[in-house]
């Protein structure tokens, strides 16, 4: 055991001996194969380094014999370079020479039917110029081909004429109709486009505006432009006017066969102004007359009157179409006129249209003026349908001349308040003209009627219910609420303006109907004592009281009215009773004699003495005395309303019919006279018969 103990360490340090060799022997391998792949390295590089050195040496000779080739044939291509830019620098300058030449035949035969080709041409003449300028300045072509610019640019300027006058053509009026046209039933309108120019003709309009006004350093065509453009439009009004009064001739309507609609606050045909119909009143020959004067004039043969109407209606139209028309003529002037000229282009464009349209209103506002120097105030009627339209587009007629001159603007405010101040003018004279007319007995009806000034002033006061809130402008531009001292409810103060203004001019009108109706009434009053029969005076104020209450009544007079007087009504069926009351006075001194006054006492059977027989024969007589005169009398008075007519005839019956009876019975066993049928003319019943022919001149 103790030797082979010993043994085993041996043995281990030999295998380790010989492990270490090996590695030792590998490593020396290892470093022999790195020392021969480094000695073959070298000999590469060192064969490297020399081929490059070779060919650095080559380059260098090459490099030397191709720079100086390469620098001779690039002097030899800027040479090339330079000779062709001069031949083509040649052919440019020479083509200049030879432009008026070129471009003679396009020029002198014009634009027409080739407007891309000789614009091309009058191009290639500018650029001319220009060269011969910066480069020749002095030489004759110069001047050839500046003359040549200059005719080119006028036969574009007469091209432009000749465009714009060959096709410019007035809007026909049924066109113009249908522009303005507005139909109630549909929520969205149609617009209708007015096509003033052809589309292919516009696109050469705008193209030779355009050269103008860049190349051309033009603006004369502009006026060319506003003058055709404005005689067109002036044109297309009047021929707007000619058809409105020919169609309103034959048929009473201007009829547009192509948009049959309602037009609405643009022109038709007005509907006849009448008379408010009044029950009762049908046999009142002079309001009869007047009515059917109205139907002949408005269904018979046209008068002076039913011309007037057609004028107005074709003025209103006028003023519709006008702005409809600018307006267009503002959007293709757009589309033609640099920017910076087109609202003085448009204000040149529309004068013309725009003058005589005041200029017709002006005429219209001198008749009304010359109608009221003759005191006829219903010729003034005429210019309400005009005002209230004006005001009506005064905003969108604001908005077309929006841009122009303030002197454009301002004409048809000036219009307005011309039209509003001799309105004004007219209603405060017309009052006043109901006031004073003058008690003429000669002008007072026979019959106690209602007079004619009643009538005219009731027809003139239901003609303003049309134009209620133009007739209290008109009140209120002339500062007339201070005369009328008009109460205002402080609550109105919150509102809008435009409702207080509506609310202030509803009570300004309504008072000054309130003072014609007041006016009326002292001036019939005074009228009344022409008579010399008072009971005649009464019914002559009831038939007129009675009268202006029923068309009050029957009309919306009465709201107005009430405005500012709330008993209107009461207070006139109050006057009504007076009047009553004032006629049935006329009958005492007929029931007078009926009454127990001097009337005997007696004793049945006991024998009158003649005195007292003188006394009942004396009542009698006087009864029928006053009976047969105040029927004959009366008769011939008229009452034109059945219902109160009637009303009094029934009243008054039972007044004297029981009188009578009383005071037969109270005679009727009194031995007064041998001929009792000489005083008992009358029965009750025949008395009755009397009275009811009262009133009836056929009775």
């Amino acid at each position: 055991m103790g030797i082979l103990s010993r043994m085993i360490p041996t043995e281990d340090a030999s295998a380790r001996k010989r492990e270490i060799e090996e590695k030792l022997k590998q490593e020396q391998e290892t470093l022999s194969f790195i020392r021969e792949n480094l000695e073959k390295s070298d000999q590469l590089t060192k064969g490297m380094v020399s081929i490059l050195s070779s060919f650095e040496s080559r380059l260098m000779q090459l490099e030397n014999s191709i720079i100086p080739v390469h620098k001779q044939t690039e002097n030899l291509q800027r040479l090339q370079d330079n000779v062709d830019k001069t031949l083509s620098c040649m052919d440019h300058v020479i083509s200049y020479y030879h432009v008026a030449k070129d471009t003679d035949r396009i020029i002198r035969e014009g634009p027409t039917g080739r407007l891309d080709e000789y614009l091309a041409c009058i191009a290639k003449i500018q650029k001319a110029v220009e060269y011969f300028q910066d480069n020749n300045p002095d030489s004759p072509e110069l001047n050839t081909v500046k003359a040549r610019f200059e005719k080119g640019k006028e036969l574009l300027e007469a091209e432009f004429r000749n465009l714009l006058t060959r096709y410019s053509k007035p809007v026909p009026p049924i066109l113009i109709l249908d522009a303005i046209s507005v139909d109630e039933e549909l929520e969205v309108q149609e617009e209708v486009v007015l096509e003033h120019l052809p589309e292919a003709v516009l696109q050469d309009i705008i193209c030779i505006a355009g050269w103008l006004v860049e190349y051309g350093r033009n603006q004369d065509f502009m006026n060319v432009y506003f003058q055709i453009r404005s005689n067109q439009l002036d044109r297309s009004i009047k021929g707007l006017k000619e058809h409105f009064r020919k169609s309103s001739a034959s048929s009473g309507v201007p009829y547009s066969p192509a948009v049959q609609t309602k037009r609405k606050d643009t022109p038709t045909k007005k509907v006849p102004k009448r008379p408010v119909y009044i029950p009762g009143y049908d046999h009142d020959l002079r309001v009869k007359l007047m009515t059917d004067a109205l139907t002949e004039k408005h269904g018979g043969a046209a008068g002076k009157d039913d011309v007037l109407d057609i004028e107005i209606d074709s003025y209103i139209h006028c003023i519709s179409a006008f702005v409809k028309l600018a307006q267009s003529e503002y959007a293709l002037l757009l589309e033609i006129i640099p920017e910076h000229h087109q609202k003085k282009t448009f204000d040149s464009l529309i004068q013309e249209a725009l003058d005589n349209l005041m200029l017709e209103g002006d005429n219209i506002v001198s008749a009304a003026r010359r109608a009221i120097m003759r005191h006829d105030y219903s010729a003034v009627l005429t210019i309400f349908p005009i005002l209230r339209h004006l005001k009506m587009n005064k905003s969108e007629f604001d908005s077309t001349l929006q841009g122009t001159a303030a002197s454009t603007k301002n004409k048809l405010p000036t219009l307005i308040t011309s039209m509003e101040t001799i309105g004004a003018k007219a209603l405060e004279e017309f009052a006043d003209s109901i006031k004073n007319d003058p008690d003429k007995e000669y002008n007072m009806p026979k019959d106690g009627t209602v007079h004619e000034l009643t009538s005219n002033a009731i027809l003139f006061l239901q003609q303003l219910l049309d134009f209620q809130e133009t007739a209290g402008a008109m009140l209120a531009s002339q500062v007339l609420g201070d005369t009328y001292n008009i109460p205002l409810d402080p609550r109105e103060s919150s509102s809008s303006a435009s409702s207080y203004t509506s609310e202030f001019n509803k009570r300004l009108l309504s008072t000054y109907i309130c003072k014609v109706l007041g006016n009326l009434q002292l001036n019939l009053l005074s009228k009344s004592k022409v008579y010399e029969d008072a009971a005649l005076s009464a019914i002559f104020l009831h038939n007129n009281y009675n009268y202006i209450l029923k068309s009050l009544e029957k009309s919306e007079l009465i709201q107005l009215v009430t405005v500012t007087q709330k008993r209107a009504e009461s207070l006139y069926r109050e006057l009504i009773e007076q009047q009553i009351i004032s006629y049935k006075s006329s009958w005492f001194k007929v029931t007078e004699h009926l009454s127990e006054k001097n009337m005997p006492v007696f004793q049945p059977g006991t024998k009158l003495k003649d005195k007292e027989r003188q006394i009942i024969k004396d009542k009698f007589k006087g009864f029928n005395d006053g009976l047969e005169e105040l029927c004959k009398t009366q008769k011939g008075w008229a009452i034109p309303d059945k219902e109160q007519r009637d009303f009094i005839r029934r009243s008054q019956k039972t007044v004297v019919s029981e009188a009578y009876r009383a005071f037969l019975q109270r005679c009727a066993n009194i031995s007064f006279t041998k001929n009792p049928e000489k005083y008992h003319k009358y029965h009750p019943e025949h008395v009755e018969e009397m009275i009811e022919k009262l009133f009836d001149t056929s009775a």
